[in-house]
């Protein structure tokens, strides 16, 4: 019998309304307490953040911590830079809890036999890979979503991949429904409280298809399946494939050829306020979060690096996006991001309409 794992509740401890930038500072800022309250109040009013008087002077004080962390390490001859984002007034510890709270390899229940895809690796003997892939270059990302106060990213991770797959094979980008998976994907996994991306591929499979973001729009909490659009899909798969585990090389070689969901630990100081450059830094392989790979490449000074794209929308990161540094030591690659790995399958370019849309050779790679 199989142990079931789930990827994390997310949930937001402050009131963050609208899309914003990362707000900058300098060094002046950090001179005296009455500067760091100058920038607080910035901070506050950038990201529009409604606390009490008591909860804003302990607000305060966590901010202050990050403040000097994010000071102290960009001033560090690092590959990647730090920012204050809309978690700046959290603890690390609040940040693992609400973002990265459920552990994969920890949060185990009974489920019975978790489903194992196709059982093989199409992409096993794939000989030679591009030097570089990417692709949104190639039309078959759509824009950064937010995932917001809802654990939902297995569900982002899994939509990443099926419409990227779809694009691939029918040469047509489709924004489809995270929605649907929270609201309708609950025999295993669970809504706003965790989930995995292969149940969620298995799911679509089974039921036939997935549909549209706008027919079944995303509402960032879980209600009841709404019966009428399930049954409007529009974009269907065969099946899935894991990747085999712990084998960057196996994970090139998919990446190679669609987008890929991915597991990783990103419970780190450095991975919540990240905000550009190929990130190298600590985190271990307690898998918390659901991304997709959606690329890789190499710096001008050869650091190999995964193009991963996150749920936690464009303010964060590199417009929506980290560069984690692929090809390191541990097998597990960093952040664990080799141990988990799935794509799914779809093998036409008809989709359940019937509609056969126009297919194009594979985009060179």
């Amino acid at each position: 019998m199989e142990m079931k794992k789930f990827l994390p509740v997310a949930l937001s401890l402050a009131l963050v309304l609208g899309i914003t930038e990362s707000l900058d500072f300098h060094g002046k800022d950090l001179e005296s307490e009455e500067s760091l309250w100058d920038l607080y109040e910035r901070w506050r009013s950038h990201h529009t953040v409604s606390t009490s008087l008591d909860e804003k002077h302990k607000r305060f004080n966590v901010f202050k911590e990050n403040v000097i962390h994010v000071h102290k390490t960009n001033k560090m001859d690092k590959p990647y830079k730090l920012k204050l984002n809309k978690f700046a007034d959290m603890t690390n510890h609040e940040f693992r809890s609400v973002y990265a709270g459920s552990k994969v390899k920890r949060h185990k229940m009974f489920c019975g036999t978790t489903p194992r895809g196709n059982g093989s690796f199409m992409y096993e003997k794939v000989d030679e890979v591009p030097s570089s892939v990417d692709w949104r270059k190639k039309g078959a990302v759509t824009a950064v979503k937010d995932q917001g106060q809802c654990g939902s990213c297995w569900a982002f991770s899994t939509i990443v991949a099926v419409e990227g797959i779809n694009y691939i094979k029918t040469n047509k980008l489709v924004s489809l429904s995270e929605q649907e998976l929270v609201d309708c994907d609950t025999t295993e996994n669970q809504g706003c409280n965790g989930g995995l991306m292969e149940y969620a591929f298995e799911f679509i499979k089974k039921k036939g298809g997935v549909t549209t973001e706008s027919t079944y729009p995303y509402q960032a909490e879980a209600g009841t399946c709404d019966v009428e659009k399930v049954n409007k899909p529009v974009v269907s798969i065969d099946g899935y494939e894991k990747v085999p585990e712990n084998d960057e090389d196996a994970l090139l070689k998919a990446a190679a050829n669609q987008p890929i969901s991915v597991a990783i630990d990103a419970g780190g100081s450095d991975f919540q306020f990240y905000s550009e450059g190929v990130f190298t830094g600590k985190c271990g392989t307690e898998l918390d979060h659901g991304v997709a790979i959606v690329g890789y490449g190499t710096t001008l000074d050869g650091t190999k690096y995964w193009v991963v794209r996150n749920s936690w929308g464009p303010e964060w990161g590199e417009k929506g996006y980290i560069r984690m540094q692929r090809g390191i030591s541990d097998k597990e690659g960093l952040c664990g991001i080799a141990m988990e790995a799935s794509f799914p399958i779809k093998n036409s370019s008809t989709n359940p309409s019937g509609t056969r849309t126009r297919s194009s050779p594979k985009d060179e790679l």
